[in-house]
């Protein structure tokens, strides 16, 4: 379709729309009305944050190919976001937890790491098709959006797609596939966390630390937490953006460098400017959580940063065309899906087993992988309220490692689809 066909052609316009269908979200996702409540069990306000703006794009009212919305929100709130999330890692802290807690973690990141090769090879031998497209749309290039956000998170989904070059068709169905499939698996967590201590007495596994950091947690947040100030705020802002202005500045210099210099290094995403963006701020980011503009975080950097991530959110859904979803092929996605979860999850099992590691670090290890920021909490707060931030704690260790490892994930998938 062409932007003259669209009803709403001025992005003003649509950053409103998209604004309001946020807010709306966010509105009814914490009301206390029945129907609201009851709704929302069922249908995760993220994937409403993806499906309500996929709609303006499906019924012609935004056309999201046109619209510079997503562009914008990728290469400014996108860093910036990025920035503020993970500076506010506590890297003592989360070693703080114990050996297994960062074990059970770093299992679930190499779960999701070999698990997407798997799964391309069994469905591909079922399926040998679902090889058959290449170019923007081949289905390994969409897989690797699945691995960043398996891995990380929704910016590190969409940092994979800017440096694969991943195209909209395949990127909406992996869209649709990540909420899906990961809200299954979230759920199969909770209701093991309802278990926990008849499965940590199977397994013999030792708590001790568990309810140390309970009290530890509880004491951080008291002391630390406060109501931002505008100076706050300002400089929230400062450190995001200007970060992600010097990031601008380094990638600017360095894909062309590569591209010029070293033309071979393409197939490594070296040459593309969007790949040394997303590496930079990762990397000062990670640096400056040794420093003290981490206590940016006390004054909710992280709440910032998830409300550039939620824009982010929604102008990809933008890029969704709902009527694409009900093609009987995609269901072979699907499979790729269940099966990649299948290994992760199977995995995380067997590792936990043979360290004996409590539910726990095995619950919250796969779900900062799999949910990140957003639902990593919901995880860690099933098993008692104090330890939601833990949850946190391992997600934005999920976005800092999230785009090296996802890249990573994305170099075996292309091997493998050649």
């Amino acid at each position: 379709m062409s932007s003259s066909t669209a009803l709403v052609t001025n992005d003003a316009t649509g950053l409103g729309l998209l604004a309001v269908i946020l807010g709306f979200v966010f509105y009814t996702s914490n009301s206390s009305h029945p129907f609201w409540q009851k709704f929302y069990r069922f249908i995760p306000a993220l994937l409403m944050c993806y499906f309500l703006p996929s709609l303006l794009n499906s019924f012609n009212i935004i056309d999201g190919h046109e619209s510079q919305l997503y562009y914008v929100a990728s290469r400014y709130l996108l860093p910036a976001c990025l920035v503020l999330l993970i500076l506010s890692v506590d890297l003592k802290a989360i070693l703080g937890l114990g050996p297994k807690a960062i074990i059970m973690f770093l299992t679930g990141t190499v779960g999701i790491v070999i698990g997407g090769p798997i799964a391309l090879l069994i469905v591909s031998a079922l399926h040998p098709e679902v090889l058959g497209v290449s170019g923007p749309e081949a289905v390994w290039r969409g897989m690797t959006t699945l691995a960043g956000s398996w891995i990380g998170g929704g910016a590190n989904q969409a940092a994979m797609k800017e440096i694969y070059e991943t195209g909209g068709d395949i990127f909406s169905i992996m869209v649709t596939v990540d909420v899906i499939v990961a809200n299954i698996w979230m759920a199969v967590l909770l209701f093991m966390a309802s278990k926990a201590k008849q499965i940590d007495a199977k397994t013999g596994a030792d708590t001790s630390a568990i309810e140390r950091l309970k009290v530890k947690v509880e004491q951080y947040h008291a002391e630390h937490a406060r109501i931002p100030s505008l100076q706050d705020l300002m400089m929230i802002v400062a450190v995001g953006f200007g970060i992600t202005g010097l990031a601008h500045m380094v990638a600017d210099f360095l894909g062309p460098f590569f591209e010029a210099n070293y033309p071979w290094t393409r197939d490594y995403s070296l040459t593309s400017k969007f790949f040394w963006l997303i590496v930079t701020v990762t990397t000062i980011g990670l640096a400056l959580s040794f420093s003290p503009v981490r206590h940016l975080e006390a004054a909710g950097a992280s709440k910032v940063a998830s409300a550039f991530l939620y824009i982010l959110v929604a102008t990809i859904g933008l890029h969704m065309d709902v009527f694409k979803l009900f093609d009987a092929e995609n269901l072979w996605y699907f499979a790729i899906g269940i099966i990649w979860m299948l290994v992760h999850a199977g995995f995380m099992l067997l590792v936990a087993k043979l360290i004996r590691a409590p539910l726990f670090y095995m619950a919250v290890g796969s779900q900062a992988n799999v949910g990140g920021a957003a639902s990593a909490p919901v995880v860690a707060a099933a098993f008692h309220p104090a330890l939601a931030p833990v949850g946190v704690l391992l997600a934005v260790l999920g976005y800092a490692v999230g785009t090296y490892m996802a890249w990573l994930c994305g170099q075996v998938l292309q091997v493998i689809a050649s």
